[in-house]
């Protein structure tokens, strides 16, 4: 792991939420459209959305559907997917703990990775090799994990509000000692109809999105794509089948899974990707998922 990355990550974050706490008291809709306004460069419309990331800002709001609140905590959601019957393909988990203070570090293994239940990107530690020196600055970088969900500051995001964090421990998943990649299947009331690649995240992260048949669509983000050929990973019906099994009850869910060599596990259920604030080119595609987005 590394640590200094991290430490930056952390620090950016923070500055970010400070600034927004102090914007509280600015009513969902202004906020929104302001941080819309900043984050993608043009006006958000609430009366006539055509974007999907308009489409998303509205779906912070007004979609409360309470379901969602345990769906995005990355422990309870456990119980979801073992309920649709789909325990096979969850991740060995070796704790959910109220505190850092909790952790029994030697007791672990020497790979793991640490989450907040409650967070979102950035809110995870991952170390393949631990270390003794590492943990006293993990357990400095993690002390507000536990703490309520500050989605009221941030992106205004329903599913999150209020939500108390846990830390949970996991299973390192790896294929032969190489980072995995992370397939995020985009689907509306369902029906899975992109797929987003994200490989290398901690390296030279690039991220390629596919329709379902698999055919390179070229989209960029804020990621490269890589424009090669990249085979259609072993089992990929299996995962289609997954993502509209979790899928189903949701107007749009991203449903994020891992694959080793054709073993499928799932990774979680993310409702607001990006928070809505992503920009991608050529920006028709926005348009397009848009057209799919029929809640707002």
């Amino acid at each position: 792991m590394d640590i200094n990355w991290y430490k930056k990550l952390i620090k950016s974050q923070s500055l970010r939420l400070l600034i927004l706490k102090t914007l509280w008291f600015v009513p969902n809709k202004l906020m929104l459209k302001i941080q819309y306004r900043i984050k993608m460069k043009r006006k958000l419309s609430f009366d006539n959305p055509i974007y999907f990331t308009e489409k998303m800002q509205l779906y912070k709001i007004r979609y409360k559907n309470p379901l969602l609140h345990k769906l995005v905590d990355k422990h309870q959601v456990r119980q979801y997917v073992e309920k649709l019957g789909l325990g096979q393909h969850l991740v060995k988990i070796y704790g959910v703990y109220d505190s850092i203070a909790d952790i029994k570090f030697e007791a672990l293994p020497s790979k793991f990775v640490m989450k907040s239940t409650n967070g979102g990107g950035g809110t995870q530690v991952i170390l393949f090799d631990k270390k003794i020196d590492d943990l006293s600055e993990i357990k400095r970088l993690t002390k507000n994990w536990t703490s309520k969900s500050n989605s009221r500051f941030s992106g205004r995001e329903y599913a999150y509000h209020g939500l108390k964090g846990k830390i949970i421990v996991e299973e390192l998943l790896q294929n032969d000692g190489k980072e995995i990649n992370d397939f995020k299947f985009f689907c509306f009331n369902g029906t899975p109809m992109y797929v987003v690649l994200d490989m290398d995240r901690f390296v030279d992260h690039k991220r390629n999105i596919y329709d379902i048949d698999w055919n390179h669509l070229k989209i960029e983000t804020d990621k490269m794509y890589i424009d090669k050929l990249v085979e259609k990973p072993n089992g990929f019906d299996r995962m289609l089948e997954i993502a509209k099994i979790l899928s189903r009850d949701f107007p749009f869910v991203r449903v994020d899974l891992y694959n080793i060599d054709g073993k499928i596990f799932f990774g979680e259920l993310t409702f607001y990707p990006w928070s809505g604030y992503v920009k991608f080119s050529p920006d028709e595609f926005d348009i397009e998922l848009g057209k799919n987005f029929t809640y707002y």
